[in-house]
């Protein structure tokens, strides 16, 4: 590549508080999901990575290529919940003043007690551009996010960009589940970085190689 992949000069480097939410009605409707749906949409998931080991997830948009986010595309269960994730994803995100933003990845995450999220880091390209976004629904004291090797606990209801693009972990060391929304956002007038043009072109002709095969 003639273009060096870096990230959106906007994201945090480390951590960004964003205010509190209201979660009230969709932390309600997410402890209602029943264990054989959990089960099920984790099953089907596309975002089998290594890092995240037990934690199961139920998502409800996600980007169609990994190397392009603005192919986020809503999944089978996203409009019977969007009216409970619409306003916690909007009141997350008014601090960043965006006139146009959109939510390439949105999904809820379940830690068992005693689950770890493996130190990682986000490299696919759809993850370089928006900020990362979580907002515990349950918690417990003894979950510590890492990022960078430095410990953080979130609160119930807590909205915190985390930088992906760093090392980052998870570890929830208490007798409850860590259960977190996790959505991605970003500005669609901010201009795309020059790097983009060439990350799907390099996609496309792997595509045509493994087809010609």
């Amino acid at each position: 590549m003639t273009s060096e992949i870096r990230p959106n000069p906007r994201k945090t480097t480390s951590v960004r508080t964003l205010g509190t939410v209201d979660i009230v009605a969709l932390r309600e409707a997410v402890l209602a999901i029943p264990e054989a749906l959990w089960d099920a949409e984790n099953a089907g998931k596309p975002n089998r990575f290594q890092a995240l080991d037990a934690t199961r997830h139920i998502l409800f948009r996600f980007p169609e290529r990994l190397s392009d986010w603005r192919t986020g595309r809503d999944r089978p269960l996203m409009e019977e919940w969007r009216p409970l994730l619409e306003p916690v994803l909007t009141s997350a995100t008014a601090n960043y003043g965006y006139a146009r933003g959109d939510y390439p990845r949105i999904m809820l995450a379940n830690m068992s007690p005693g689950g770890i999220i493996h130190p990682h880091r986000d490299t696919n390209a759809s993850a370089k551009w928006p900020h990362k976004i979580h907002v515990p629904l349950t918690t417990n004291e003894k979950v510590t996010f890492f990022v960078g090797g430095e410990g953080y606990h979130f609160a119930e209801g807590e909205a915190v960009e985390v930088n992906n693009m760093g090392l980052h972990a998870v570890a929830n060391e208490g007798e409850t589940p860590r259960i977190h929304l996790i959505f991605e956002y970003y500005d669609i007038d901010q201009p795309e970085p020059a790097w983009l043009a060439e990350v799907l072109e390099q996609a496309r002709l792997r595509q045509q190689t493994v087809a010609t095969r």
